[in-house]
């Protein structure tokens, strides 16, 4: 498997942890999203779309990470990232795209660099508009978490909400947002942090971190 991504991406994040979850090897092949990569012809030929990831198996190319995350659990069932009952599932999916759908997508970089350049925002309101989504995507998972039995959200073991989730916290981290005013989704980061599949993927331990 050869994955395209950028460190700080929330999306190939995602991808990772699943990659690492299930204990997948793959080759990295960064893209550098400040610099434009994403836009030169060779990389726009795997993803039209000029996002990451792109993950390449076997001469097949995926795009967009849930609907790599739910190939890579079809191709590798065990460890799952979704729960076995139906209606849990249908729950750890929503969960999941409370995050990347709804949540991440309005503190993207291109969305970001849209509200400075074309509309004129400061850094500090650029800020602002981050935190806001976070937490207004935060509180709504507090609420759709609570009173849930489990380590995690679909049980004693990570999956595809916890997927989506650790990226965003890293985000909302790096925006000076205070973790502890949501305390379901804190414990559920504890609990992920004592995970090498979730630490491996961090950001700073890529090797595009650096560059």
């Amino acid at each position: 498997m050869e994955l395209h991504g950028y460190f700080r991406s929330s999306a190939s994040y995602r991808v990772r942890i699943a990659l690492n979850l299930k204990g997948l090897a793959y080759d990295y092949q960064p893209v550098n999203l400040l610099k434009g990569e994403q836009k030169e012809p060779g990389y726009r030929s795997l993803n039209p779309q000029g996002l990451v990831p792109a993950l390449i198996d076997s001469g097949h190319v995926f795009t967009q990470s849930l609907a790599i995350m739910e190939w890579l659990d079809e191709q590798h069932p065990q460890p799952a990232l979704l729960p076995a009952d139906s209606l849990a599932r249908a729950r750890v999916r929503a969960l999941a795209y409370n995050v990347a759908c709804d949540i991440q997508p309005v503190q993207n970089l291109r969305v970001l660099k849209y509200i400075q350049s074309e509309l004129g925002a400061s850094d500090e309101q650029k800020v602002e508009w981050i935190r806001h989504w976070i937490d207004n995507g935060f509180n709504a998972l507090e609420t759709q978490l609570d009173g849930q039995g489990g380590t995690f959200a679909g049980g004693d073991t990570p999956g595809l909400f916890e997927c989506c989730l650790i990226p965003q916290i890293y985000n909302a981290e790096r925006f000076g947002m205070v973790l502890g005013n949501y305390p379901r989704i804190a414990s559920i980061a504890e609990a992920c942090a004592a995970l090498p599949a979730f630490e491996k993927a961090r950001p700073e331990n890529q090797p595009d971190s650096t560059v």
